[in-house]
């Protein structure tokens, strides 16, 4: 039984002719789960986002983030398209959590993940919670300059509560959950039950969750992982994954949830090169006002 649903069954036991009984600080949402109506359920948001503290977004400079102050540079727009897509996917089906993996290490998928994390986090309202779940390797924190734990392997394992375990990045709406500390059993860790009752709760508090795990094939956790959330988005990098890695790395995922692949490495010209006549002509200089978008001619 969750702890969830352990906490609503000693509220339920413990109200005196059945009254109401407000709920443990430990309380969390389980979402379709229809309460007794003698329990009063908080709100979510204000249980668990008011008690999450803030730590200044201070990226590492070999971090090689998404600059939000420069929204027109060409890996930002790549990573709008990106986002632009999901959102769109989110809208025909119930997509809200993600694993951002890859065939082999060192083909991007963090910096594919924390991107695609700061670039959902810069719509106005989307909540967007980046989730470091490659516990063996694990580059969030560091890329962020935050610490590592209290973490998620910290509140798996029932050290933290899941408040503590996550930080908020400034005033936006990027929140990161950073691995935890060091763990010897991660695919053990995975496995508990605990990891599908918190990945079932979190969207409804998050519009998107993007977790950032291993490589598919050098460990078994993205393959889990991929069972337990929406679907995979798998991360390749031009001129070191080979085709042959690529399909074994389709292979290997238990269920065919893969929303897309993301194509790593592009030489900085052909980003570039894209965007030259759009942002010279549209984009104004400091201190003059945005110009208008040119009215198309009546056919």
């Amino acid at each position: 039984m969750s702890r969830v649903h352990e906490a609503l069954r000693r509220a339920e036991q413990s109200a005196p002719g059945g009254s109401a009984v407000a709920p443990t600080p430990d309380h969390r949402t389980v979402t379709g789960y229809s309460a007794p109506a003698s329990v009063v359920i908080a709100s979510p948001l204000q249980d668990l986002l008011a008690k999450i503290k803030s730590v200044p977004y201070n990226p590492s400079q070999e971090s090689l983030l998404i600059d939000p102050t420069n929204p027109h540079e060409a890996p930002t727009e790549e990573f709008r398209t990106l986002r632009t897509r999901l959102n769109h996917m989110q809208s025909l089906q119930p997509i809200h959590t993600a694993v951002v993996t890859s065939p082999s290490p060192a083909e991007g998928k963090s910096f594919a993940a924390i991107n695609l994390a700061m670039a959902q986090a810069q719509l106005s309202g989307n909540l967007t919670l980046l989730c470091d779940f490659d516990f063996r390797r694990p580059i969030a924190h560091n890329l962020l300059q935050i610490e590592r734990s209290p973490g998620a392997t910290d509140y798996l394992q029932g050290k933290v509560p899941l408040h503590e375990a996550i930080r908020r990045v400034g005033d936006s709406n990027l929140y990161v959950m950073p691995a935890g500390e060091a763990v010897i059993n991660p695919l053990e860790l995975l496995n508990l039950k605990e990891v599908k009752e918190m990945l079932d709760e979190l969207p409804s508090i998050f519009n998107w969750v993007i977790l950032d795990s291993p490589p598919l094939l050098f460990a078994a956790d993205a393959n889990l992982l991929s069972t337990l959330c929406h679907g995979t988005i798998l991360v390749v990098r031009i001129g070191a994954t080979t085709i042959d890695s690529v399909t074994r790395a389709m292979q290997s995922l238990c269920q065919n949830n893969v929303l897309g692949i993301v194509v790593n490495g592009a030489r900085r010209g052909e980003l570039y090169s894209k965007y030259t006549y759009y942002h010279s002509y549209y984009s104004p200089k400091a201190g003059e006002p945005e110009p208008e978008v040119p009215a198309p001619a009546p056919e």
